[in-house]
């Protein structure tokens, strides 16, 4: 039987960590890119990252100052009989979460249009922060995992959805992916990124595939398409914080969702910092 007060203890303590801690493919994947970047200036570049990462975990401090949005990515049990009371629970497990990190206080308050000119102020509770809308999906079993990410401001000015003429030719779709991977890179300054690409049938479907994509993937285990987009990116040379290098992107998350009978495909693109994706776990055993 789930119990709520575990649900808020729980995602409170999964936000923090997913804040704080680098997994252990993330620490992997930066080590093998220190090991192999040539330029001086981007191997100090890669090394301090993970010395950031050891601090931050071991003093439990933010990875980033830019400490994020709540992004929580729900896998529901088919025989899970979900609690009444459960969605708050988590809801009050991040803002719990966010007093204890703590997050930063960058709440916009006030009516619509205020919280649009950002003119009604900010508040001082961090924890005032709202979450994003919760993503959930249905899997076998009687359990519930919780996936916590928390988003940065950065990637969100260099990400884009758009459609894409495929031609009946996945390099035509591949090639435009990589072009906006390049272009973003540019402009990104948190170098090495990671790059996100959910694949569907309209924005929503395909910014949600993103999401799972940036949940569920690892730097350990690429596909051919993933790694393929991440060595012509890192053909740019931009490296390191823009420094030049062989690492401009750590490496890449695709998730190719259903597809319709279209000359389209919607691709939705989130161009993550150096420390993404901020993510931790856990589980609720029904």
């Amino acid at each position: 039987m789930i119990d709520c007060r575990e649900v808020t203890e729980k995602t409170a303590d999964t936000l923090v960590r997913a804040s704080t801690v680098f997994r252990p493919d993330q620490i992997a994947a930066y080590k093998r890119a220190a090991e192999n970047e040539e330029s001086p200036h981007a191997r100090w570049v890669l090394n301090n990252i993970l010395e950031n990462a050891e601090i931050a975990e071991s003093k439990v401090f933010p990875l980033c100052d830019d400490t994020g949005i709540p992004h929580l990515f729900l896998e529901v049990g088919e025989e899970c009989v979900v609690p009444a009371g459960f969605y708050k629970a988590v809801e009050e497990g991040v803002a719990k979460g966010l007093r204890t990190l703590p997050g930063r206080p960058m709440a916009v308050m006030g009516n619509d249009a205020e919280r649009i000119s950002q003119s009604g102020g900010l508040s001082d509770d961090s924890g005032a922060l709202a979450m994003a809308p919760i993503q959930t999906r249905h899997v076998p079993g009687k359990d519930i995992r919780l996936t916590v990410m928390m988003y940065g401001g950065g990637p969100e000015i260099r990400g884009k959805t758009l459609r894409v003429f495929h031609k009946h030719s996945v390099d035509t779709v591949i090639d435009e992916m990589i072009a906006w991977g390049a272009e973003g890179a540019k402009l990104l300054g948190c170098l090495p990124c990671v790059l996100v690409f959910g694949i569907g049938r309209s924005n929503y479907e395909a910014a949600s595939l993103g999401m799972e994509a940036m949940a569920k993937g690892n730097f350990l285990v690429q596909s051919e398409m993933e790694k393929r987009i991440t060595d012509a990116v890192n053909e740019s040379g931009y490296g390191a914080l823009g420094l030049g290098g062989k690492t401009t992107v750590l490496g890449t998350f695709v998730k190719v969702g259903p597809q319709r009978a279209s000359g389209i495909r919607v691709v939705s693109m989130r161009l993550g910092c150096c420390f993404d994706p901020r993510r931790a776990e856990c589980l609720f055993e029904g």
